[in-house]
């Protein structure tokens, strides 16, 4: 039990900090481009479902194109040549880098590996 107003705010303190979610933003950014028959089996097998899937609400997908200009906000992330080619990025600095489509599951291990690296 509760004993003093220390207590009640320690506690009040450490309450809050559990159900505050981190503040850092990510995102997965998919570098590619028209054409790319990798990048059109990968929105067959992993598009659809990818929005509704855990890892999206952590690193909601962002998609460029490697052929338009590059977007301001990515200065500091490595332009590819390789489509498709998986970034996450949180708070604007690359956490890791995914070259190529091999399939669904190999997609989905290596994705879970780089979301491993975001800062707590």
């Amino acid at each position: 039990m509760l004993k003093n107003a220390r207590q009640i705010f320690t506690f009040a303190g450490l309450f809050f900090l559990v159900l505050t979610p981190v503040t850092w933003s990510a995102e997965l950014v998919m570098l590619e481009r028209v054409g790319c028959v990798w990048c059109m089996k990968w929105d067959e097998e992993v598009g659809p479902i990818y929005p509704k899937t855990p890892e999206s609400k952590t690193a909601p997908l962002r998609r460029v194109d490697i052929d338009e200009p590059w977007p301001d906000d990515l200065v500091n992330i490595a332009r590819d040549q390789f489509t498709p080619t998986f970034v996450l990025v949180a708070d604007g600095k690359e956490i890791g880098r995914m070259r190529g489509y091999a399939g669904d599951e190999f997609f989905w291990v290596l994705l879970n590996e780089m979301l491993g690296k975001l800062p707590m």
